[in-house]
């Protein structure tokens, strides 16, 4: 006759007993979960209510008043602020630009950042297991290098490239045989916005590189493995695979990027501080700066750092609804992973 012994471990694993009406009884508040939810929930979101919602409220308010920065007087005067915002051609041509560079630098760059990563990690021989080529290490390095280099300091170094009359772009240009001497690439409407698009993506591309080719190194090799058994090239295992896989860091990273885009002041500062020709490269921050700190009018500038904040949580959302409107989430990436390993043990049965 055996014996059945209780662990403490197993008896710490029973389910709750369900209470009348088939729902599961409340666990009591004992001290040990109290101090868990207050360390882990309560201190963060007492500093994020302190640090990040009463100073979202009380730009709000400074945003409805006429506060000049440097004196205690000011007047209330409701949502006037707004409406002179949005009459601004000044401000709305700001709007427009960073509307611009969000749409087209997270995607530049992510598309790049993208295929690095994918050359690095999975471009290696076609024959054996999947690993990435020679020297990833140093290519890992050479393309993290631009982000480690200040905003500043890549602004004013670009500056410098492009200046029309000694700077390197043009000197180069001009080596190749095309007329380019002389040419002012930020003095051109036409040309400064892209060139400050080129510096972003410059600076930007090596780091989201390197966050791509760590989360591709999470992805599991009996996947890459059971798409080889199928049949499927570099470029099929990239969309099928890899996109799947690493949709969550490909949608953080949009995130930030477009963050960073939108908010825009270091680069553009430092390329073209006045705005560019006609405001072409304006954004909402240099706007912002300018009638902050030049012309004194701290309430209407706090006004536009709401409207850069509410764009800015709009771009977010946005970001979330596509995402999960094209299929993400952890059920989809399973569901797809079954549906590999299923294929692959399918190959290897008909394969005996």
């Amino acid at each position: 006759m055996s014996e059945t012994i209780t662990t403490p471990e197993a008896a710490s694993r029973r389910p709750v007993p369900a209470a009348r009406g088939g729902r599961p009884r409340r666990r009591k508040l004992t001290f040990d979960r109290v101090t868990f939810f207050l360390a882990f929930l309560g201190i963060p979101l007492a500093v994020f209510v302190t640090f990040v919602l009463i100073p979202f409220v009380q730009a709000v308010y400074w945003g409805m008043t006429d506060w000049r920065g440097f004196s205690p007087d000011y007047n209330f005067v409701g949502l006037d602020n707004f409406t002179k915002m949005f009459e601004d051609d000044i401000f709305l041509k700001a709007l427009r630009n960073v509307t611009l560079l969000a749409a087209f630098v997270p995607l530049v760059t992510l598309t790049l950042a993208l295929g690095v990563a994918v050359a690095i990690t999975l471009g290696g021989p076609s024959k054996g297991p999947v690993r990435g080529i020679r020297g990833a290490s140093f290519y890992r390095i050479v393309s993290f290098f631009p982000y480690v280099v200040p905003a500043i300091i890549v602004g004013l170094i670009w500056a410098q490239m492009f200046d029309p009359n000694a700077g390197l772009v043009n000197g180069f240009l001009t080596r190749l045989g095309f007329d380019f001497e002389s040419f002012s690439w930020l003095g051109e409407e036409a040309t400064a916005m892209p060139s400050l698009m080129f510096v972003f993506v410059w600076g930007l591309v090596g780091f989201y590189a390197v966050l791509f080719i760590a989360a591709i190194k999470g992805v599991p090799a009996e996947l890459y493995e059971a798409a080889k058994i199928d049949g499927a090239g570099r470029f099929r295992t990239t969309i099928s695979i890899t996109l799947p896989a690493i949709r969550d860091s490909v949608q953080t990273a949009y995130i930030y990027l477009g963050i960073a885009a939108l908010d825009a002041f270091v680069f553009v500062q430092a390329l073209l501080p006045n705005g560019g020709p006609n405001n072409s490269t304006l954004t909402i921050s240099q706007r912002l700066f300018n009638v902050a700190f030049r012309q004194g009018q701290f309430g209407y500038a706090t006004a536009m750092g709401v409207v850069l904040a509410v764009v800015t949580l709009v771009f977010a959302a946005l970001v979330f609804g596509v995402n999960r409107l094209t299929g993400g989430g952890e059920g989809k990436e399973k569901e797809n992973a079954r549906g590999l390993k299923a294929r692959r043990a399918g190959a290897k049965g008909g394969a005996k």
